[in-house]
């Protein structure tokens, strides 16, 4: 049961809540949020018909346990309201004892899909904690995230969603592409090795929201709380190959049919290096034999790979994932592809265990490359560490970069050749991997 924490919050009747007395979301988005969490605060056992009570006139079309390894932690629900709008609940805790509550608003827009507004965060007390809201530019994109203080009024800062790509020019280096959530380009230290057109044009592509600024952003957990990956990564990959000149790609999460695309852009722009940190579960029935049939051309991968095939010269170097198993029985995406241009890494510690959340493979998996606790950038620019198969990714691209530029005319298959080649038994006997780990990636140029 869940039991209100704050005293004259439990105590206020329910009827007396009703939405009538909410106000108007579109004219007061912090208002609206601040009186539907004290609404639900007070709920002492929640459902569909609690909450809806609570917020009388809206509609319950979620109500659902959160669970974490089977046990109970929360729950989740979704109220629609008659003048379209909505709200998404989440409130953690279990067995009387509440925890935090979140509470998204979304508008509906013209088109009838929901689109985010604002969120607001309480403690376990229902105390407000903090709120975040999103603005949006004339063709309906993010455009600035801020964020506010406990009264979800004061502004304490502001972060850009799609900003402009700074000016520069284009200096000469192993053009390597990277498949991503994007990069934060207007960082000086990123802005300065994009790949970029005579005109000083970055010719980096965002193939999520169809425009020319790859910023790094993945709002598919959480529109308010983007995930910001792809800046980290790239920092190890320009630590390691520091005269590359970056080509960012923000990846189609949307719509993956337009991954072909993105390797047909990477091609025509010079990439013959691939750092594609990423990948999933979804599983697609393929063979290498009937990649052309009907089946096989509406799964997730299938523009990915029917472009691989048909550029042998490229190396796309993929992550085996971090979800802790053989994804030689549980394959994971596109790494289970049978593609003679791809590279899968995992990654190891510094002594040559497998890292504790990585995936493994004695057919699917190349090779371990040490990945754990490395030295990185982040989002903000501050210094931070990364672990990982993303971060085997970036170092094992780099491995590929140094050596295209000492090798100009090598391609793929003698890339893949001599990074196999400096590759050793897994200390230990561990079969982990087709062919073993690489101890010091820095040491291969």
């Amino acid at each position: 049961m869940y039991v209100a924490l704050a005293a004259t919050l439990s105590a206020m009747p329910m009827r007396a809540t009703a939405a009538s007395a909410l106000p108007a979301p579109a004219e007061d988005p912090a208002a609206f949020l601040q009186a539907a969490a004290k609404f639900l605060c007070a709920i002492e056992q929640p459902g569909p018909a609690t909450i809806a009570d609570a917020l009388d006139g809206a509609s319950i079309d979620e109500f659902r346990a959160i669970s974490v390894r089977g046990e109970r932690v929360g729950w989740r629900a979704t109220a629609r309201f008659p003048q379209g709008s909505e709200i998404r609940i989440r409130r953690r805790g279990a067995n009387e004892r509440p925890g935090p509550l979140a509470v998204d608003y979304y508008e509906t827009v013209a088109n009838g899909a929901p689109r985010p507004i604002m969120t607001a965060v309480t403690d376990p007390d229902c105390r407000f904690a903090h709120g975040r809201q999103l603005l949006y530019d004339k063709a309906g994109r993010y455009d600035m995230l801020e964020r506010f203080g406990s009264d979800l009024r004061t502004v304490i800062g502001r972060e850009p969603l799609n900003p402009p790509v700074p000016p520069g020019r284009n200096l000469p280096g192993v053009v390597v592409a990277l498949f991503d959530s994007g990069l934060n380009y207007t960082l000086p230290k990123f802005a300065a090795r994009l790949h970029r057109a005579p005109s000083g044009a970055s010719m980096g592509y965002d193939f999520w929201d169809r425009d020319s600024r790859p910023f790094d952003g993945d709002p598919a957990r959480s529109p308010f709380y983007p995930g910001r990956r792809g800046t980290r990564v790239a920092s190890v990959l320009l630590a390691e190959a520091p005269y590359i000149r970056l080509l960012p790609y923000r990846y189609p999460r949307p719509e993956m049919r337009w991954m072909g695309d993105m390797v047909k852009a990477a091609d025509a722009n010079g990439a013959l290096v691939v750092s594609m940190p990423m990948g999933g579960n979804r599983k697609s029935d393929w063979r290498k034999s009937d990649w052309r049939k009907s089946d096989w051309r509406k799964s997730d991968w299938a523009t990915f790979m029917t472009a691989a095939l048909e550029r042998p010269h490229m190396l796309f170097v993929v992550s085996a994932g971090n979800d802790g198993r053989d994804i030689d029985a549980e394959p994971v995406y596109p790494a289970a592809l049978d593609l003679e241009n791809l590279l899968v890494v995992a990654s190891s510690t510094a002594s040559g265990e497998l890292a504790p959340r990585s995936n493994w493979g004695r057919s699917s998996v190349d090779l371990l490359i040490p990945a754990e606790d490395l030295p990185a950038i982040d989002f903000h620019g501050r210094k931070t560490t990364g672990s990982g198969a993303s971060f085997a990714v970036a170092r094992t691209a780099a491995m590929a970069a140094r050596l295209l530029r000492r090798h100009p005319a090598w391609r793929a298959p003698d890339l893949k050749r001599a990074i196999l080649s400096a590759a050793a038994q897994q200390p230990g006997g561990a079969e982990r991997s087709r062919h073993g780990w690489i101890a010091e990636p820095l040491k291969l140029r």
